[in-house]
């Protein structure tokens, strides 16, 4: 059923659009003794998903007891954090999602269903697993809430994946990420179906069906310099996912009418700490770059590679080389082969030898940076010629004739030059 739907490439909803839309719909659902909040992490700040939990704190207040971010494999929150990003929302309503052991089967989404909508890809069974505090029946109403943008694994983000994969388990993170690895990230990017999607969409039919969700998807867009709503969909099924899709299309994919030879893109502090976030650089690029392009990342940010220990370090082992090398890399070494969700990464991190790579990191060295694959450059050099606080995103041409293309964030958007991208 969907609640409310508003949302278009013209129209720019204010923060006090936002709050009446929500606040009406939490008035026509009833009186709520408890209830639990699925909102993104400090990794999604941009989403609108901390202020969209400061206002459903401010509507339930007491009876709003959980706050569960969907971290996935991220690092958990710090106490700044929660305060930058959920503004006068007590801490201990807080809850840290455990991806490895803090979760609980529901079902199984079975071995011969995987094979046939990857097209023989891959043939496993894939466990539905969710943190233990959603199967509480003492929440009569569980708010997900997130933002739809295109995705490198399920094509476009969130709905069903803020459940399985945000506070979801190791199977089905792992499973999933390299399901659509194999797929093939350039056949999802941009796209509602796809392979992870419908593996979603069967978990959420056959085994989670009784649990009162009700997803909240924000759309938004840079838009004269600042980032607007530009839709809000509230619902608890695909359509309200659906209609954000169709929006999402419109304002987060930019298609170009020529390929890009260089491309500088900026990774800011707040945002970007580790590869595992910052490749959203590659991987939401690459449909756009010339053969032989090449992408420079400064990522003054950047301290490490994956969020979690064990994933940082088998990157640093095997490196962003390739599909080959990595479906190599999960038959040969047992490690990976248990963390399927960090084969996918370096499959999609690596430019395949097709475009050349460049990291200015912040706080990594040449040594860690080319260890991985990549090529290294000093932060500071590029910063002083590039100087992110002047560019504007898309085309710009340095005063030397230097031509490059410009992304200020990565995670905001997919560009693609249209020949790349075909329906």
């Amino acid at each position: 059923m969907l609640f409310y739907a508003r949302g278009s490439e013209r129209e720019v909803l204010s923060q006090q659009d936002v709050r009446e839309a929500l606040c009406g719909v939490f008035e026509s659902l009833g009186r709520k003794r408890r209830v639990l909040a699925i909102p993104p992490d400090i990794t999604r700040l941009n989403s609108l998903g901390g202020e969209i939990t400061a206002i459903a704190n401010d509507y339930y207040g007491d009876a709003l007891t959980d706050i569960l971010p969907a971290l996935g494999t991220h690092s958990p929150m710090t106490g700044q954090q929660i305060d930058a990003m959920f503004p006068g929302v007590p801490h201990g309503k807080f809850r840290v999602h455990d991806w490895r052991s803090g979760v609980e089967d529901v079902g199984e989404v079975p071995a011969d269903y995987i094979k046939e909508i990857s097209g023989g890809k891959v043939c496993y069974p894939i466990k539905a697993q969710v943190n233990r505090l959603l199967l509480d029946p003492g929440f009569d109403l569980i708010l997900s809430i997130g933002q739809v943008v295109p995705h490198e694994v399920v094509g476009m983000a969130n709905y069903t994946k803020n459940i399985f994969v945000g506070v979801g388990g190791s199977d089905f993170i792992g499973k999933s990420h390299y399901l659509g690895a194999s797929y093939g990230m350039e056949r999802l990017m941009g796209r509602p179906g796809g392979p992870v999607r419908e593996a979603l969409e069967y978990a959420r039919t056959n085994f989670i069906g009784s649990l009162p969700i009700i997803y909240i998807l924000t759309v938004r867009a840079q838009e004269g310099g600042r980032i607007v709503t530009k839709g809000l969909y509230v619902g608890d099924d695909r359509e309200c996912f659906e209609r954000a899709v169709a929006l999402s299309q419109k304002v987060n994919f930019v298609q170009l009418d020529r390929e890009i030879n260089k491309c500088v893109v900026y990774l800011d502090s707040a945002e970007f700490k580790s590869t595992w976030l910052g490749n959203k650089a590659v991987y939401r690029t690459r449909m756009a770059l010339a053969d032989d392009a090449e992408l420079i990342i400064l990522a003054p940010g950047l301290r490490e590679f994956g969020e979690d220990a064990i994933i940082d370090k088998l990157i640093r082992r095997h490196g962003y080389r390739g599909t080959v090398h990595t479906f190599s890399a999960v038959d040969n070494d047992p490690e990976l082969k248990a963390n399927l969700g960090a084969a996918a990464h370096l499959i999609h991190g690596s430019s395949e030898g097709r475009f050349k790579i460049t990291y200015a990191p912040g706080q990594l060295s040449r040594e860690e940076i080319e260890g991985v694959g990549f090529r290294y450059a000093e932060l500071q050099p590029l910063l002083e010629r590039y100087r992110p606080e002047m560019l504007q995103d898309g085309w710009n041409t340095l005063p030397d004739g230097e031509e490059f293309f410009y992304i200020s964030n990565p995670a905001l958007g997919l560009w693609a030059y249209k020949e790349r991208f075909k329906d």
